[in-house]
């Protein structure tokens, strides 16, 4: 119990912290008390970024201590009660390291409030908008497949027009596939679902940046699940309606529950696919998201890749700490982290096949 506890005050501690770096055009509510948070956490956020960085790392580090702690001791821990603790601490946080998430109200806006396709129409077309103030990218059309438009038209027609409606409501959705993820590998397995239900990578990039990449891996566990029980025609069902969010998830469709070769093929794709895009265009860490897909699959394998999720997010130390986004920077944080995961994956296999010829 005190552990839950303290798990619980690290993540209403996050929930504060994610709020440093509200957008300043952005005001919530007129009251206050919410004004004078406000005030306090953007001074530390935008004027105070070494305390920042401080306790952001702080922050995360904790996160993983607790899910290395919750995974390895997890039949101690019921999956859904964590997993509800983390729902209730930051349904309400902040997407402080993207904008994506605003963006994602405003396409589904353009399509139930001013009744015209995103797919056509840009934030920019409708310059007379309050919400455009608070938004980037705001020049582009949607980018992503059918599957997450329609999915996110049902928050946005619920909420009408009111935008803190729009947001609880996105931020709900997000919460609730989470959970949706959660129980399901609580079905195949307590140990993996605690895993991902703790996971630093999903509570930041998925639940409080809110990146659609989260419910295209949820949806791809449901079909991994039903992959997992003989019911085949279901799960890839699921897995072509998730590749309709990002169609980075489309190879998961010929996952199999007995042919480990063909699994490994599509992890190394996948792989492949986060290489292609770093060279191509850019790595962003919440594209790793897709790789929690293979829990099911490779629990061994995911499990051991922390050094490489804890990489991505101290990638954002330029933004955080500078102030500003450096690739450079990111790049040589992630470059450096991914090579130290590689050694702590390769030693143990080239000393037991060392002890293997010394017999």
């Amino acid at each position: 119990m005190a552990y839950l506890v303290l798990y619980s005050l690290t993540l209403i501690s996050l929930f504060l912290y994610s709020f440093t770096l509200v957008d300043l055009n952005l005001t919530f509510f007129n009251h206050p008390f919410w004004e004078l948070f406000r005030e306090k956490v953007i001074y530390i956020g935008w004027f105070r970024r070494d305390l920042s960085w401080i306790l952001y790392l702080v922050l995360i580090l904790l996160l993983f201590l607790f899910n290395w702690f919750f995974t390895n001791r997890y039949k101690k821990f019921n999956p859904m009660i964590i997993a509800l603790l983390v729902s209730i601490a930051l349904l309400m946080s902040y997407p402080f390291l993207s904008h994506d998430f605003f963006n994602y109200l405003f396409d589904a806006r353009i399509l139930t409030f001013y009744h015209k396709s995103p797919y056509l129409f840009t934030a920019l077309d409708f310059p007379a908008d309050a919400w455009t103030r608070f938004m980037h990218w705001t020049h582009r059309t949607y980018p992503y497949g059918p599957t997450f438009l329609i999915i996110s038209l049902i928050p946005s027609f619920l909420a009408g027009s009111k935008f803190i409606l729009n947001y609880f409501s996105f931020k709900l959705m997000f919460f609730l596939f989470y959970f949706l993820a959660v129980y399901a590998l609580n079905k195949l397995n307590k140990k993996w679902a605690i895993f991902f239900a703790t996971h630093p990578l999903v509570i930041v990039e998925g639940l409080i940046n809110s990146h659609n990449d989260l419910i295209g891996v949820c949806l791809s566990i449901l079909g991994g699940y039903f992959i997992l029980k003989n019911q085949n025609l279901k799960g890839r069902a699921i897995f072509l309606f998730s590749a309709g969010i990002k169609y980075i998830t489309a190879p998961f469709v010929f996952l199999s529950k007995n042919n480990k070769s063909i699994n490994t093929i599509i992890f190394a794709l996948a792989c492949l696919v986060l290489v292609y895009l770093k060279i191509t265009s850019a790595f962003h860490a919440w594209y790793a998201l897709s790789l929690l897909v293979f829990i099911p699959f490779f629990p061994n394998l995911i499990s051991k890749l922390n050094i490489f999720f804890i990489g991505l997010l101290m990638s954002y130390y330029p933004y955080i700490r500078i102030g500003e986004w450096s690739s450079q920077i990111e790049d040589t944080i992630i470059f450096w982290f991914l090579i130290i995961n590689v050694i702590y994956l390769a030693v143990p296999v080239i000393w037991s096949r060392i002890k293997l010829t010394r017999r």
